[in-house]
């Protein structure tokens, strides 16, 4: 089976982020959940940044230097939309063009660690799916229904 397959359910995860951020309104893109914690909007463009450091960074050396994704430079839910899209074309792109047996190639970070793509596949998935939920416990913060799957 194919990586894209096996990975399809990624498709649900990423329309559901994309419903979560629409919830918000453009003026609570800096809104801070609590002391400590990054405005919903850089929260929103760290899940991108996560995916481009691991597929883009690491596993496949596009970029030769790690950059961030900055509020200041994305201050817009639309602009925030897009960076994802961006990022996710070029994941899409990459694991339709991977066999099941590509999963099993090990990456080294830039500290040293090796890691399965098997791994840091479900790695970046669970990652988007974590602050997701948090984006969600933003919008309950802000006194209103998050996302309910």
């Amino acid at each position: 089976m194919k990586p894209s397959q096996i990975f399809s359910h990624w498709d649900q995860v990423r329309a559901d982020l994309v419903a979560t951020i629409d919830m918000f309104k453009e003026d609570e893109l800096t809104f801070v959940p609590f002391a400590g914690s990054w405005p919903v909007g850089k929260i929103m463009l760290h899940i991108a940044d996560c995916e481009k450091y691991w597929l883009h960074f690491v596993v496949r050396h596009e970029i030769e230097e790690w950059s961030y994704y900055d509020l200041v430079n994305h201050p817009s839910k639309p602009a925030i939309k897009e960076v994802l899209e961006d990022v996710r074309k070029k994941t899409l792109a990459y694991l339709d063009s991977l066999d099941e047996s590509d999963l099993d190639v090990e990456y080294k970070t830039p500290r040293g660690e090796l890691f399965s793509l098997r791994w840091i596949i479900w790695h970046v998935l669970e990652h988007e799916i974590h602050h997701r939920g948090e984006l969600s416990l933003a919008l309950g913060l802000l006194g209103r229904e998050g996302l309910d799957v």
